[in-house]
């Protein structure tokens, strides 16, 4: 009787390409939870606060589509024993991430607050 269950992709017994999963998952749900604060300053700073909501859920989404992709990159690597570091999508994040800090700091300290 066959199993119902897909064949793994690799034998890692760390599941290093799960563990990679699931910090790109929670990277992305961070990036969500950062668009939910910048909602809240939508009323008080205006249009600006909604380009920092749409710029932290591009980036999210962006994480989310590209995913899969991602896990077979790692797992295929392991497989084959050659894996290259996903640097441009790594620091493309860590630049997003310092971007959004940056303006989310400039919005709290020199925008006015709208009536």
């Amino acid at each position: 009787m066959a199993s119902a269950r897909p064949a793994r992709l690799h034998q890692d017994p760390g599941l290093q390409p799960e563990r990679t999963d699931l910090a790109w998952r929670r990277t992305a749900l961070t990036l969500v939870t950062a668009a939910c604060v910048f909602l809240r300053w939508v009323p008080l700073h205006g249009w600006f606060a909604g380009t920092l909501v749409a710029a932290a859920l591009l980036a999210a989404v962006g994480i989310a589509l590209t995913q899969r992709h991602r896990y077979h990159h790692h797992a295929g690597g392991i497989g084959g024993a050659a894996m290259a570091a996903n640097i441009r999508g790594t620091a493309a994040i860590a630049g997003c991430v310092v971007v959004l800090a940056g303006l989310g700091i400039f919005t709290v300290l020199y925008l006015p607050l709208q009536p």
